[in-house]
């Protein structure tokens, strides 16, 4: 899992210790204090204060400016979106310049440290529990409505019976709804989950209103008392403007209680587009990032969580219906740090 961005922030760190060793922080000073000194951002008597007094350096402008040059570089190649890159680059820019660091003190696990915190604050700005969420709605109303969106292909219905099997796990009772009729395969996929899930399945026809299915599917739940009721729609129709105007009727006709956006982590910046697409012009509560264990960059739910400020709610991370893990911001990070 995100084996090629941990290679590549590896190398960077190298680089930052390599660098670090051949210089002489002492002799940089004074370098800098002849050369520079109009350019200087902390005056001189508050540098050898710190070197003097305690033994520390100030981390300079031209240091970090250097770092972020090769640290953008892997962000962009690790799928991280470039407006996402920039605010890093500037959050950690803004952290580390002028900053003291004891002569003894690497810096390469300052710039690491401050990175870490930095991706944590992005991913961690928009948190929701999903799970919380659930119980505290269903105090309010039966049933609870769900709805998911997303293209095709990206493991959107074998997320709606992973969804539907950690529900019954907490003990919900559960209803599928077969709102993707464009496609007669997704109809028949989301059958069989429901035959080994043994929920009930409300599905109409091939080609039949998906509005009138996931209505039904409600009307089935309110009759029998079931809890939730997970609707899957279209990820693909003849245009654009056809897809929205039938996800904007969903919404119309059944007022959603969620709308889930789900795609492949490994798809990076497509999945980083489609999120933002669906987020503005269908309105998105969150989104699932199905195959994070086969993904070797890691830049998708970063991006995804800066660009709809909206959580990620679950990572898919294998085929098993329990193979479904709830987003921790913490976990995330160390397995792309570690």
């Amino acid at each position: 899992m995100f084996k090629a961005l941990k290679e590549k922030l590896s190398s960077l760190r190298k680089k930052i210790e390599e660098k670090e060793k051949e210089e002489v922080e002492e002799a940089e000073f004074e370098r800098e204090v002849k050369e520079n000194k109009e350019k200087l951002k902390i005056g001189l008597k508050d540098k050898v204060a710190a070197l003097v007094v305690s033994r520390e350096v100030f981390i300079d402008e031209k240091k970090v400016e250097d770092i972020l040059e090769d640290l953008e570089v892997i962000l962009l190649e690790s799928d991280v979106a470039f407006e996402v890159v920039d605010a890093i680059s500037e959050a950690l820019k803004s952290r580390l310049v002028g900053r003291r660091k004891k002569l003894n003190e690497k810096l390469s696990d300052i710039v690491m440290e401050e990175l870490k915190l930095i991706i944590l604050e992005i991913l961690d700005e928009n948190r929701f529990d999903f799970d919380e969420f659930v119980k505290e709605k269903l105090k309010e109303k039966k049933p609870l409505v769900i709805a998911f969106v997303g293209v095709n292909g990206t493991g959107k219905t074998t997320t709606i019976a992973k969804v539907a099997n950690r529900l019954m796990k907490n003990g919900y009772s559960v209803v599928l709804a077969a709102g993707d009729t464009f496609r007669a395969g997704a109809i028949e996929q989301l059958e069989e989950h429901a035959k080994k899930l043994g929920v009930k399945l409300i599905k109409h026809k091939h080609g039949s209103d998906p509005a009138a299915v996931i209505y039904d599917a409600i009307k089935h739940a309110e009759s029998r008392g079931i809890d939730v009721v997970l609707a899957d729609t279209a990820g693909r129709m003849h245009t654009k403007k056809n897809l929205l105007d039938q996800l904007e009727k969903i919404k119309r006709v059944t007022k959603p209680d969620l709308i889930i956006f789900v795609d492949e982590s490994i798809a990076g910046n497509d999945a980083v587009e489609r999120a933002k697409m669906f987020a503005e012009t269908v309105g998105i509560d969150g989104s699932i990032l199905t195959k994070l264990d086969a993904d070797p960059k890691g830049g998708s739910a970063i991006s995804i969580s800066y660009v709809t400020k909206k959580p990620v709610l679950f990572f898919g991370v294998g085929q098993r219906y329990d193979d479904l893990v709830k987003f921790d911001s913490k976990w995330l990070v160390e397995r792309i740090f570690s």
